[in-house]
């Protein structure tokens, strides 16, 4: 349980005796997105890893409703200073829980340093007591990537096994690579079996490969591989090594106008 009044100092000692938790920003596609993105944090879990989803997806697309929870307040509404951290985290049954954060991610780049150092305290916290944290983003957004995307240390698509989920996966993975992204893990769902999800990958791996560059790493079946494995494997590249304490001071030191994914050829 997060306590609302937790002493700021205490709370950042005992963050720094900890291991940060692994960052990723993830996307789903195909008709069942909501499902599979659930079932994919669900996936990673497991193993007692405390995942914690900051969902900036919004509308339909947003996983409040299928995870049978209201909206809720946004992580922006923490600095009016009316909403603790224990009101604004939605327990989830095998996860941390659900934090909405769509305002807070475009909001971002604009707020002022108090502001900002008050939001991203916030995020400190709730990474104090998360495993891994999992940045949940719509796929329309893919083409102005948030500063939460943006930040994070990798990426993981969770593409179901259809000719919808591989149309929207290959734009997503081209809208993320213009906007600098580099290498994307790709999770299969819904395929029929092992050899059929493997296919599917090979075949949207050769498509990318040959109009976008951007390389595809194999993570394996949503059903029934292990997910966090493949994120924290090693050896791995440089990036992928990273954990929350690279997202939160990418999030601290970025301004607005400035933005990169971390993984573009720039670093």
């Amino acid at each position: 349980m997060i306590d609302g009044r937790e002493d700021q100092a205490a709370g950042l000692r005992r963050l720094f005796r900890q291991t940060p938790p692994a960052v990723a920003a993830f996307y789903a596609t195909g008709r069942y997105r909501a499902h599979h993105a659930i079932l994919a944090a669900q996936r990673i879990a497991r193993g007692h890893r405390k995942v914690l989803l900051l969902d900036e997806a919004v509308g339909d697309e947003a996983l409040a409703a299928s995870l049978g929870l209201p909206p809720g307040p946004d992580l922006l509404q923490m600095l009016d200073g009316r909403l603790t951290l224990a009101g604004l985290l939605q327990p989830v049954a095998g996860l941390f829980g659900r934090v909405p954060a769509a305002a807070a991610a475009l909001a971002l780049p604009l707020l002022d340093e108090a502001r900002r150092a008050c939001l991203l305290e916030a995020l400190r916290v709730l990474h104090r007591h998360a495993g891994f944290v999992l940045i949940h983003a719509g796929r329309d957004s893919a083409q102005d990537p948030s500063p939460f995307v943006q930040a994070a240390p990798q990426r993981l698509l969770v593409a179901e096994a259809s000719a919808s989920g591989a149309s929207e996966a290959y734009q997503i993975i081209k809208q993320l690579s213009v906007a600098g992204a580099g290498s994307m893990h790709v999770a299969v769902a819904r395929a029929r079996n092992a050899e059929d999800g493997r296919n599917f990958f090979i075949s949207l791996q050769a498509l990318v490969r040959q109009h976008i560059g951007v390389p595809l790493l194999w993570l394996g079946e949503v059903e029934h591989d292990d997910l966090a494995a493949g994120l924290t494997r090693t050896p791995a590249p440089p990036l992928a090594r990273e954990t929350g304490a690279a997202f939160l001071r990418r999030l601290a030191g970025a301004n607005a106008g400035t933005w990169r994914v971390a993984g573009s050829v720039s670093g």
